[in-house]
């Protein structure tokens, strides 16, 4: 059932949609960082909810590692339930929303044009009311997303800010590596043919948890969102540092955790980290190009090799998607129609 969904199609046709928006939005992300850098912005909010929340968390580590910009994600209930919104600044309020219906995050940017700062939407509508509010928009490019659970428009929003911060820092390499994206997710779309039966083991799987550090944290926020939307699992997403702070007393012989771990700055503390589990008898799955750590694992998903950090997050998510969509199969359940889920939900 799951190669016949929906779902099955449009996480396969994410290398297709990343090639078509790095072709056709480089000069509106182009002129979105030329605005920023005259406008002298010093800061970011991001406006998001769900899969575009994660995408808001990517944001906040390369932004800030990158281009030295701090980034909030904005609490919207203070600009529609307590009428109480903060000062912006000189910000770029940035609204990011597969559908840009949403009302509440409408209401933020609606909020920053009254304020009179810079706004820019990322949305797969161009005509929603999100982008309406906008100074400036950038599509998605990923056309029509049928099934519930985003994949491709996630990874699009991924892309978008990648190609912004290439733009903002003028980095030719960046751009390079952006480029090659379209080939790496084909790459971790093929590597791991046995991840049906990997998802078989884990049919009766009631919770676990999912660790992500650094530009991956993100990984683990839409892992464990794809996990629950899909499978009803109880997956909680932790850093390795926060999970440590009491989390840790969780783990038991055989509890489940799936630890996306990338070569970069982290492979060393995330390695110390996958010992600690072990110790306490937990029962790990290593999400990772790095043989050594990988070999850690109980069991072990392969990411593609030579992705910078940076980047990561775009790849890591790929078997993630694929797994819960798996677990989904395993249980019978429509993986294009989780329960109680609709794919435009608005909140106010």
């Amino acid at each position: 059932m799951p190669r016949k969904s929906r779902l099955y199609r449009e996480i396969h046709e994410q290398p297709d949609v990343l090639a078509q928006l790095l072709d056709c939005e480089k000069d509106s992300i182009q002129s979105l960082a030329n605005h920023i850098r005259e406008s002298r912005i010093d800061h970011v909010f991001v406006a998001a909810r769900g899969s575009s929340d994660n995408a808001g968390r990517y944001a906040q580590y390369l932004l800030g590692a990158v281009n030295r910009l701090p980034v909030a994600l904005t609490t919207p209930s203070l600009f529609t339930i307590y009428n109480k919104p903060p000062r912006f600044g000189n910000a770029l309020v940035l609204g990011i929303s597969q559908s840009g219906k949403s009302p509440d995050i409408v209401s933020v940017l609606e909020e920053a044009r009254k304020q009179g700062v810079l706004t820019a939407a990322i949305t797969n509508v161009k005509d929603s009311p999100l982008a309406a509010k906008a100074d400036h928009v950038i599509d998605l490019c990923a056309g029509e997303e049928r099934s519930i659970a985003a994949t491709k428009t996630y990874t699009s929003q991924l892309m978008v800010v990648g190609m912004l911060s290439a733009s903002l820092a003028e980095d030719t390499n960046m751009q390079a590596s952006l480029s090659q994206v379209p080939r790496l997710i084909t790459e971790a779309l093929s590597l791991n043919p046995a991840l049906e039966q990997l998802a078989e083991r884990y049919r009766y799987m009631q919770d676990c948890v999912v660790i992500g550090r650094g530009f991956n944290y993100a990984t683990a926020f839409e892992f464990a969102l794809k996990l629950k939307e899909l499978t009803y699992t109880i997956a909680e997403p932790y850093s390795s540092a926060d999970f440590l702070h009491g989390p840790l007393a969780l783990i038991e012989h055989g509890f489940p955790v799936f630890v996306i771990a990338p070569s970069g700055k982290m492979t060393h503390e995330l390695g110390v980290f996958i010992n600690q589990l072990r110790a306490r008898d937990a029962e790990v799955i290593a999400i990772s190009d790095n043989d050594e750590l990988r070999a850690l694992g109980h069991r072990q998903i392969r990411l593609p090799a030579g992705v910078p950090e940076w980047l990561s997050p775009l790849t890591a998510i790929v078997p993630g998607q694929l797994f819960s969509m798996y677990l989904a199969g395993a249980r019978f359940y429509d993986p294009d129609h989780p329960r109680g889920l609709r794919k435009v939900t608005e909140t106010t």
